[in-house]
């Protein structure tokens, strides 16, 4: 079995360890991810996302309260170069239940997309399919992706800038089937810091530029501008990340989530409420009266 710990670690590795598997375990327990007797399947794209997913998971079974299964999958879609021995191997070794899938998507994206366009689109359409298809094969419940907290938020910039939407990947959600339920077990983790640990745990990373599709230069561009305000103002993709999840929905300006319209009647039922009418005036007056007289009365 692979170690989950290297050798040698050091103790700021061991901490920042620690920390990446409380995250991933907090964000499990506060959507409530994983529950008794789940069967989780880890998608595996031999990056360093998913790597470090599923060695916080392995992490998280062995001292959680509840029993759930964990099945690592690796599509193998026939792009040019890839290692298809790479990840069979890795997972072999880790002594875990395992599948590779293959499916030629490569050929298909490339006869249905222009060269040089970017087919990342497509081709995760696709790829997602595949993953639907075989967790239903599998008696699969929950499909585990590793998106971190950036990829969250950068998704947040790039539906406002390009898609006019208020909207970023939720750490849980029904998938498009209504068949699955999708978790993202990273969303509390940084991407600096899971790249801190991938890089120490030594994961042999297959680059996910195989297809010589270019870059999502969009997301590029995007991920730049919030490097450069984290380097400004530390904390920054922290609290925007924050404010996914403490929405004012009245200081927003969606008509379909906020009753904006009758905003003025619900005004003026509160006004009525607290208008001092003559009657209300005459009986207050009334029984003044007859406080200050009891008072006379009992002092006499």
């Amino acid at each position: 079995m692979i170690p989950q710990i290297p050798i040698d670690a050091t103790n700021n590795f061991l901490k920042l360890r620690n920390k990446l598997i409380g995250l991933t375990g907090k964000a499990i327990t506060d959507f409530n991810m994983i529950e008794n007797n789940d069967r989780v399947l880890v998608c595996m794209s031999g990056g360093k996302d998913s790597y470090s997913l599923l060695m916080f998971l392995l992490a998280l079974k062995e001292r959680a309260p509840i029993h759930f299964d964990i099945i690592a999958m690796n599509l193998d879609q026939k792009q040019p170069g890839f290692p298809a021995d790479v990840l069979p191997n890795f997972l072999k070794d880790l002594g875990i239940e395992h599948l590779i899938v293959t499916e030629d998507t490569y050929s298909i994206v490339k006869e249905k997309i222009p060269s040089g366009k970017t087919t990342c689109s497509l081709c995760s359409r696709l790829r997602r399919g595949i993953i639907y298809r075989t967790a239903k094969e599998l008696n699969i419940n929950k499909i585990a992706l590793g998106h971190h907290r950036d990829d969250i938020v950068e998704t947040l910039f790039l539906n406002m800038f390009f898609g006019s939407k208020l909207k970023a990947m939720p750490p849980k959600l029904i998938s498009n089937d209504g068949e699955n339920i999708i978790i993202r077990p990273l969303a509390y983790c940084s991407e600096k810091e899971i790249s801190s640990y991938a890089s120490r745990m030594n994961f042999p990373i297959i680059p996910c530029n195989l297809c010589g599709s270019q870059e999502n230069l969009q997301r590029k561009k995007i991920k730049e501008m919030l490097m450069a305000w984290e380097r400004e103002h530390p904390g920054r993709i922290n609290n925007i990340y924050g404010a996914i999840s403490n929405i004012e929905l009245s200081h927003l300006g969606d008509r379909q989530l906020y009753d904006f319209e009758n905003l003025n009647q619900s005004i003026k039922e509160k006004d009525d409420e607290l208008i001092f009418t003559e009657d209300l005036i005459r009986n207050l007056n009334t029984d003044l009266i007859n406080i200050a007289s009891f008072a006379e009365n009992i002092a006499s």
